[in-house]
């Protein structure tokens, strides 16, 4: 197959990206626990107390942010986003790998530009820090770029390597 890796390059791409999908994974039920009890916190004590912590509701968006887009990054990787395989069914074997390949390489170049532009606005929100917990605003920015670059690297190994390998063709039912 045309773009095939050796298979030593397409175990140590699978195994690379398997471990940073694996650490991603387990970060994203962290940060999804925290923001549970970040907003579990804040509503008892605000209707139990009438007194809310001014600090849990911007944890709460720090780890949704997160949340988000590491899910996107983890959803690029597993296969579980939205995905129209019409047109890569209905067309036989070689152009039907080479336009999942496109897709994946498209893919590719849209974690580029989520790294590009996550770190421009970065640079602009520089030195910035949050309202309430006063932390800054750099660890809230810089997760689109790490976003942006797990997507890249996830659609680089969608596209170089053979669907069977690639966890996307193991979820699909």
């Amino acid at each position: 197959m045309p773009g095939q890796l050796a298979p030593r390059a397409a175990a140590l791409l699978n195994g690379t990206c398997g471990a940073l999908a694996a650490v991603l994974r387990w970060s994203l039920v962290a940060a999804t626990a925290i923001m549970l009890a970040a907003i579990f916190l804040q509503v008892v004590m605000r209707y139990v107390f009438m007194r809310a912590p001014p600090w849990s509701e911007e944890l709460a968006v720090l780890m949704f942010s997160w949340a988000t887009l590491g899910g996107l990054a983890l959803g690029v990787r597993e296969g579980f986003h939205v995905a129209l395989t019409l047109l890569v069914d209905a067309l036989p074997g070689l152009a039907g790998d080479l336009w999942r390949r496109a897709i994946a390489l498209a893919t590719a170049g849209a974690g580029v530009y989520l790294v590009w532009s996550g770190l421009r606005f970065l640079d602009v929100t520089s030195g910035s820090t949050s309202a309430a917990m006063e932390y800054p605003i750099e660890i809230l920015n810089i997760m689109a770029p790490i976003s942006g670059a797990l997507i890249a690297l996830f659609g680089i190994e969608h596209a170089l390597t053979p669907p069977s390998d690639v966890p996307a063709a193991e979820l699909v039912p």
